[in-house]
C-alpha cells in the first residue's frame, strides 16, 4: 500500500492534462449503509480571463453496503451573465476496503456526465485514498477521464485532488488542499464540518479558497459544499 502511495504523490507534482473545473469536491472513500443524500454545491472561478459561476445539484442512494449512485444537475452563468442548464451527470462510489482494517482506506468514483443540448460526454474513473493518523487525515484522489463527441475534441485527461486534515473537531476542521490540472497548480486553506442527529442523518459543509501558483495571471476558485445524510 505505501508504495502505491509513494507513486501517486510523486505522479501529484508532475503536470497534468485535464481542462474545465480542476478545483471541486475532494472525493473520501467510505460509504453508509443504506444512505441517502442531498448535495447542493457552488464554485466561483475568477481569473482575467473569465468569471464562472456554477452550481450543482444532486440526489443518491445506496445500492449495497459498499456502492452508491447519485445524479446531479449542473447549471452555469454564461458569458452573457445568463445563469441556465449545462450538464446532467450520474455517478457512483465504491468502497473497496473495510474502514480500518489495512494501512489505509481505498475506494472508487465513476462519473458519466453529458452537456445539455450538445452531443458532447465525458467519463471519468477515480481512485480514492485516505489515510487517517491520529487527529489528521491524508486524502488523495486521481482521476482519469475521457471526453468525445461531435461538439468536443476526443481526449484523454487526468486530475489529481489531496487534502490534509486535521479533525479538530467534528463541526470544524481545517484543512490545506492541493488540485493539479492542465497548466493549473493550485493550493489553498478549506473548512469543513459534520452536525450528527438521530440515527445516520447528518449534515456536512465545506467551504475552501485556491489559488494558482506560479502561474502569471490571477486565478481563484471559491468552493462550497452542503451535504445531508439521511
Amino acid at each position: 500500500m505505501r508504495r502505491e502511495v509513494i507513486v501517486m504523490l510523486v505522479l501529484l507534482t508532475t503536470k497534468a492534462a485535464a481542462d474545465g473545473f480542476v478545483v471541486d469536491k475532494v472525493y473520501h472513500p467510505i460509504v453508509l449503509p443504506n444512505e441517502q443524500r442531498v448535495e447542493w454545491r457552488f464554485m466561483s472561478r475568477q481569473n482575467d480571463e473569465r468569471n464562472v459561476l456554477a452550481q450543482r445539484i444532486g440526489y443518491g442512494h445506496s445500492l449495497s453496503e459498499t456502492l452508491t449512485l447519485e445524479a446531479y444537475v449542473v447549471g452555469e452563468r454564461d458569458q452573457e451573465d445568463n445563469f441556465g442548464l449545462q450538464a446532467y451527470e450520474l455517478e457512483s462510489r465504491w468502497m473497496i476496503t473495510e474502514q480500518g482494517r489495512y494501512w489505509a482506506d481505498w475506494g472508487m468514483v465513476f462519473e458519466l456526465e453529458k452537456q445539455h443540448k450538445q452531443d458532447s460526454w465525458e467519463v471519468t474513473s477515480g481512485l480514492v485514498m485516505e489515510k487517517e493518523f491520529g487527529r489528521s487525515s491524508l486524502t488523495l484522489n486521481w482521476f482519469m477521464i475521457y471526453e468525445w463527441g461531435k461538439d468536443i475534441h476526443d481526449e484523454v485527461e487526468n486530475e489529481f485532488r489531496l487534502q490534509y486534515r486535521y479533525r479538530w473537531m467534528p463541526q470544524v476542521q481545517p484543512s490545506i488542499e492541493i488540485y493539479t490540472g492542465e497548466d493549473f497548480v493550485g493550493i489553498g486553506p478549506a473548512l469543513m464540518g459534520i452536525q450528527r442527529f438521530d440515527g445516520q442523518k447528518q449534515l456536512k459543509w465545506e467551504l475552501g479558497f485556491i489559488s494558482e501558483v506560479g502561474g502569471v495571471t490571477k486565478d481563484h476558485t471559491l468552493r462550497f459544499a452542503l451535504e445531508y445524510e439521511f
